[in-house]
């Protein structure tokens, strides 16, 4: 805000003023510093942070995990993730609570912050949070200043015309927003590297120190789950397994990693709990790609306030050749 006190939202870092097609627009562009230390905010701005994307591999997998598993392994082991001080849980209406969204009363689960409920949902936000495209579940301008008003709203919508270059009569109805959340919904999950002793040694360790209590190694798609029919259901996401390493749930992370931002009911320093799978492909990690140090990550999950601090404890006790299996093990992944 003006007065420096940060207001916890997202903003857009471009605007159309001075763009050719955008004649007499004036709206005024933020003027961002450059962020700080992550940490710190030495160095820079200590209200502004910025985030990597998500990756969408398995989206489709994802949404098709039923509530019900999700919060059946939410309290699977809950006396041992209490005594570890870990008390996730989904992105709620009233923090401590089980994540409802406002509309049906169902687990969001896509975001950061599992904000968004839906992959379509999900694509209509990235259009228009991170680039300014209106659609019919974002339907209004972000800044409405008339002169910069230069388009019909929304801008992106169902076409109910036939493309004069297509070769077929059947109208192209689909909108981009449901374009881009079927091709997220059909991406295969990353496949991981081939076992090995030294891999299995250190999932047994991940798993042992507590990790894999919020980074749960899998949770079941529901029995019936329709994509491109709504009689026949997808043999690719119906009854399968998703090797996620997530638990889907909203933790609290502490001072060193918070953000600042609420988005939903997840407050400023609340996460929802990073799937695993692809790591080994990744070069940045983290919200905000602050490192690209595998042990710099693990250990960035400890700090004041942090649901983790016990499990990095134990990590940080391991000897360094287990460190190094679980190093491993999630490079393989």
């Amino acid at each position: 805000k003006s007065n420096g006190v940060a207001d916890g939202g997202v903003h857009a870092i471009f605007v159309i003023t001075g763009r050719q097609d955008a004649p007499g627009c004036n709206i005024a562009q933020f003027s961002f510093l450059p962020a700080g230390n992550p940490l710190t905010g030495q160095g820079g701005n200590p209200n502004i942070i910025f985030r990597i994307p998500t990756p969408v591999f398995g989206a489709g997998l994802i949404e098709a995990i039923p509530d019900s598993a999700i919060l059946a392994n939410q309290q699977a082991n809950r006396i041992l993730k209490s005594s570890l001080g870990i008390s996730g849980h989904p992105n709620a209406i009233l923090s401590g609570n089980v994540n409802r969204n406002g509309n049906d009363g169902t687990i969001t689960r896509f975001g950061w912050k599992a904000q968004n409920k839906s992959l379509l949902l999900f694509a209509a936000e990235a259009y228009n949070v991170e680039m300014g495209i209106t659609s019919e579940l974002f339907p209004q301008e972000r800044d409405e200043t008339p002169s910069c008003n230069l388009t019909a709203t929304p801008n992106n919508t169902l076409n109910f015309t036939t493309p004069a270059t297509s070769a077929t009569s059947n109208p192209a109805v689909i909108s981009d927003i449901e374009g881009f959340a079927n091709f997220m919904r059909m991406l295969a999950p990353p496949t991981p590297a081939p076992d090995t002793p030294t891999i299995a040694n250190g999932r047994a360790t991940f798993i042992k120190i507590g990790c894999a209590h919020c980074h749960t190694p899998s949770l079941n798609t529901g029995k019936m789950i329709a994509s491109g029919s709504s009689t026949v259901p997808s043999a690719a996401l119906s009854n399968q397994t998703a090797h996620l390493f997530s638990d889907l749930l909203v933790h609290h992370m502490g001072k060193g990693l918070a953000d600042g931002i609420t988005q939903g009911a997840a407050g400023p320093d609340e996460f929802r709990t990073a799937p695993l799978w692809g790591l080994g492909q990744r070069i940045f990690f983290l919200h905000d790609g602050r490192t690209s140090n595998l042990v710099e990550a693990i250990r960035g999950h400890k700090s004041r306030g942090s649901e983790a601090n016990r499990v990095i404890n134990q990590f940080n006790k391991l000897s360094t050749e287990e460190q190094q299996g679980i190093i491993d093990f999630l490079r393989a992944l």
